[in-house]
């Protein structure tokens, strides 16, 4: 299989990094990607289940990763998806793995609290403050489906 994906998520362990006995740079980490609705009668996102990937990052974009991403960042990852059954003893599973070509800052999100600096015309920090709607360390929030521009 040699499906692309691209998935948004929040990075949910500390990335890890190592080199082979040939040289070759790896950073893995596990994304955890939770689908979200706005629900009207609540006026709040409402969270749905959550997928979860690993992340292998190869090379020049692994040496990158591991020294620019952190756990609890919200990133998009573009790659390649693999799907494998596993076996360990009594123990049976599926991993679902991103060979990654291509890693972000997803920066439509912004950690709740955060200091935004207006870019372009009309922006304003009372709007932007406006779109936080989160609470406590650690919780990330967007505008609502009203305020984005498509």
């Amino acid at each position: 299989m040699n499906d692309q994906i691209t998935v948004c998520g929040h990075v949910a362990t500390d990335p890890k990094h190592h080199r082979t006995t040939s040289g070759l740079d790896i950073t893995s980490f596990r994304l955890a990607s939770q689908q979200r609705r706005y629900d009207q009668k609540q006026g709040s996102w409402v969270a749905q289940e959550t997928n979860w990937y690993t992340v292998s990052a190869f090379r020049g974009l692994a040496t990158a990763s591991a020294a620019s991403i952190v756990k609890g960042q919200r990133v998009i990852v573009l790659g390649r998806l693999r799907i494998r059954d596993w076996e360990q003893g009594e123990r049976r599973g599926t991993s679902v793995d991103i060979e990654a070509d291509h890693i972000g800052p997803d920066i439509g999100w912004k950690p709740k609290g955060a200091v935004e600096s207006p870019v372009g015309a009309g922006a304003s920090p009372a709007s932007a403050a406006s779109e936080s709607t989160g609470s406590g360390t650690g919780e990330w929030a967007s505008a609502s489906p009203q305020d984005t521009p498509f």
